[in-house]
């Protein structure tokens, strides 16, 4: 196919879908939640595929994340007898208030399925309901090492929180919006010679909540099963089966969920056209994938006393984006 031909079909492609999008406006944003839902745990797959090849090992294939949900699926739960309906309950509504972010997200310049003033707040709080969901069913098993993971949990994303809310604020101010949508479309059309520094500032915070939110490394470990460095790992080793596909799905949703944040906010997706704007977007995240896997093969994990100061450095890009953007 020729280049002219090429842009012929974009041109068309991009007719269609502002056609659909008058006259449908909830097409787009429930084919946001769909592609969202589907692509998810393909980005935990890109990561482990970059981490292999770093390593110079074969590694699993990139669509083992959805081999591992539909193997838990199948599976029976076994449950503790210490347990109570707190420790079931916390995999299946964790996942349905991560779903429930996931329509508040919006992809890039397009709007979300709710789109309202103050939905940035929501999303944190639903963030953090999904958490403290997963803690109390740590803490239900009774065990003293799970209670450590689930304590060092909410320490670390009670700073991270700090570091979100602030940039969000940030870039609240800059873009004289109190939506989601409405602050990832004006980030798209600032111009970057002016405000280059503080948006690098606030990328940066999200660079760091977007890892320590996904226990990924420099903070946590994915892979490590050692008892004093387990972090996210210990709060879920109790679960099984179709609870356990719940808890990580969940946090695939999570990862795409935060992944969103990161690149509205380095990468805005602005070409102009929208099919093309609408199809860069899941390009960019699984860009931020592989980044993600680089991170992850070139970094050690950072001492339990050395994270809080990287949160803290987090939230002070975040101080730093704020007070350079009102001033």
């Amino acid at each position: 196919m020729r280049f002219p031909d090429i842009a012929v079909v974009l041109h068309d492609m991009d007719v269609v879908l502002h056609v659909a999008f008058r006259e449908h406006p909830q097409f787009l944003p429930l084919l946001q939640i769909l592609l969202g839902l589907l692509l998810a745990p393909l980005l935990s797959g890109v990561i482990n595929c970059t981490k292999s090849w770093f390593a110079g090992r074969r590694g699993p294939p990139v669509f083992q994340g959805y081999y591992d949900l539909f193997r838990l699926l199948r599976k029976g739960a076994v449950f503790s007898l210490t347990t109570t309906w707190v420790f079931q309950a916390g995999p299946v509504v964790g996942l349905a208030v991560t779903v429930a972010g996931l329509s508040l997200m919006p992809w890039g310049s397009f709007r979300s399925l709710f789109a309202f003033p103050g939905d940035l707040i929501l999303l944190v709080y639903l963030l953090g309901l999904a958490r403290f969901l997963l803690v109390l069913a740590a803490l239900d098993t009774g065990s003293s090492f799970e209670g450590m993971g689930a304590s060092r949990d909410v320490t670390f994303s009670a700073l991270a929180e700090v570091a979100l809310l602030l940039g969000l604020a940030a870039l609240a101010h800059a873009t004289r919006d109190l939506s989601l949508s409405g602050i990832l479309a004006g980030v798209a059309a600032l111009p970057w010679a002016e405000w280059a520094p503080s948006l690098l500032l606030v990328g940066a915070a999200f660079v760091i909540v977007f890892l320590t939110e996904n226990a990924r490394m420099p903070v946590d470990d994915p892979n490590t099963h050692l008892e004093l460095t387990m972090v996210h790992e210990v709060m879920v080793l109790d679960h099984s089966g179709p609870h356990l596909a719940m808890i990580q799905y969940a946090s695939a949703l999570k990862l795409w969920l935060l992944g969103s944040l990161v690149v509205g906010v380095l990468i805005p997706c602005d070409t102009g056209v929208r099919v093309v704007d609408f199809l860069l977007f899941p390009v960019c995240l699984l860009a931020l994938a592989v980044v993600t896997g680089m991170i992850e093969s070139t970094m050690a994990r950072l001492r339990l006393l050395r994270i809080p100061q990287l949160l803290v450095a987090a939230g002070t890009f975040s101080l730093l984006a704020l007070l350079l953007m009102v001033r």
